[in-house]
């Protein structure tokens, strides 16, 4: 896996980073459980300021659901990989500048790079990672990311490429979130024997 600001991470952190970017956010395997209408969030510990969720096709759990805080930090909560142009119009909705791709086992986003220039973690953190008190996600929740729009700038666009599949029972769900420079490339799925979030 090739990090492009690997040389510019102090020990331990890249190595933490790394971790982040393909976690298994649910460790724990549990049993699938019924669609239920209920609306899906995780408990925040703070004031939403806002919150979005949308179900599936016919009802049920939401395919997804993205909360933002008071302090303009974006939860995103993935039951399943579905529908990533309306998780895109909901983020921008939220003040995230963004363009969100789910991707299957298997296959990988070309082309790579897809801008010109990707910052850095260290110059603009747009996965939050740890996260602040009061944001963790709670036993049993979903997979969940918390991301910070703050940190895209004029001219730049934020990159959220999700992985979310079923193993031995669990959810593994890895998030590869970068933010860049100029015009962002479409992402063309193709054939891969990597891990789907490499680059």
């Amino acid at each position: 896996m090739s990090w492009p600001t690997e040389r510019d991470l102090p020990e331990g952190r890249h190595r933490l980073l790394k971790e982040f970017v393909m976690t298994e956010i649910d460790q724990a395997p549990r049993k699938r459980r019924l669609p239920r209408p209920a609306v899906l969030a995780p408990a925040l510990g703070l004031a939403a300021a806002a919150a979005v969720a949308v179900p599936l096709l016919f009802g049920g759990t939401p395919a997804y659901a993205v909360t933002k805080g008071p302090d303009g930090l974006i939860t995103i909560t993935i039951n399943e990989a579905k529908d990533p142009k309306r998780l895109q119009a909901d983020l921008r909705a939220m003040g995230a500048n963004v363009v969100v791709d789910y991707i299957p086992m298997g296959k990988k986003c070309s082309p790579q790079p897809r801008s010109s220039h990707f910052l850095g973690n260290e110059e603009a953190p747009l996965a939050v990672f740890p996260r602040p008190k009061g944001w963790e996600p709670t036993e049993g929740s979903e997979p969940s990311f918390l991301i910070d729009p703050r940190v895209i700038g004029p001219g730049q666009t934020g990159v959220l490429e999700f992985s979310v599949s079923e193993v031995g029972g669990g959810v593994v769900a890895g998030i590869w979130a970068r933010v860049g420079e100029g015009p962002i490339a479409d992402c063309v799925l193709v054939d891969t024997t990597e891990a789907p979030l490499s680059h």
